[in-house]
């Protein structure tokens, strides 16, 4: 079962990354032009989930909180301080959906990282993102990504059908704000408050599952021929991919 250690190993990671663009301009004002492009593909991708009446909360949720170029140092550090307390306060299988939510944050943070690191002081287009994706290789890593992100979802919507413990959280609010987790408490919140309004995510998720995935499978394959050599159309394959991405 996760513990402190788990989830404090991965803020760390997390933390390693920001440290690294803290030392380096350049790389840090690539990442955050990856990370705003990658919002951007998002709102394209989704779009029909963004004007779905049921799903678009949901939507917004993962946008703000898995996608968005939002800097989450203040929420991270604020964690880090209190992770004993949290293991100690918060029910396990909320624990578990915490330790599963940094795993996903640090390994995204590594990718951005050496996609912002490949992109340099060029501007992001479709052909820039693929060739950045590519360089920064390793499609287990981003099966994983994938993995974990429904997996957040998932553990979110499976807890949304305990009202038991949809009520603890409720209680746990004073507790939560006096031991320094007012942050966590208002993400499990609104995860739970945007699951539970969906009323079942399979569909939700199996859309977003079977749309990362083909845009990894496409931005893995874009780029070179792989008889002549020659250049692909990328920014056709991944419009197609993205929804229409410029």
């Amino acid at each position: 079962m996760p513990d402190a250690r788990s989830i404090l190993a991965q803020l760390a990671l997390v933390e390693h990354e920001r440290q690294r663009r803290a030392a380096d301009p350049l790389l840090a004002a690539g990442v955050q032009r990856i990370k705003q492009y990658q919002a951007q593909r998002f709102r394209r991708s989704y779009a029909d989930l963004l004007a779905s009446e049921r799903h678009a909360a949901a939507a917004r949720f993962f946008l703000d909180e898995l996608y968005g170029p939002r800097d989450f140092s203040e929420r991270d550090a604020q964690f880090a301080r209190v992770v004993p307390a949290l293991v100690r306060l918060f029910p396990q299988e909320i624990v578990a959906t915490v330790d599963t939510l940094a795993q996903l944050h640090a390994l995204s943070e590594a990718l951005d990282t050496q996609m912002g690191a490949s992109l340099g002081d060029r501007e992001v287009d479709a052909a820039r993102y693929a060739a950045a994706w590519q360089e920064s290789g390793d499609a287990a890593a981003r099966e994983r990504q994938v993995t974990l992100t429904l997996a957040v979802g998932q553990a979110l919507d499976r807890l949304t059908r305990k009202p038991m413990l949809r009520g603890t959280l409720h209680l746990m609010r004073g507790p939560a704000r006096a031991a320094g987790l007012a942050a966590l408490q208002q993400f499990l919140e609104a995860g739970f408050d945007t699951f539970a309004a969906m009323r079942g995510a399979e569909t939700f998720l199996a859309t977003i599952g079977g749309r990362e995935r083909t845009l990894s499978a496409a931005l893995f394959g874009a780029g070179f021929d792989p008889d002549t050599g020659a250049p692909t159309a990328v920014e056709a394959q991944l419009q197609a991919a993205l929804g229409q991405l410029p």
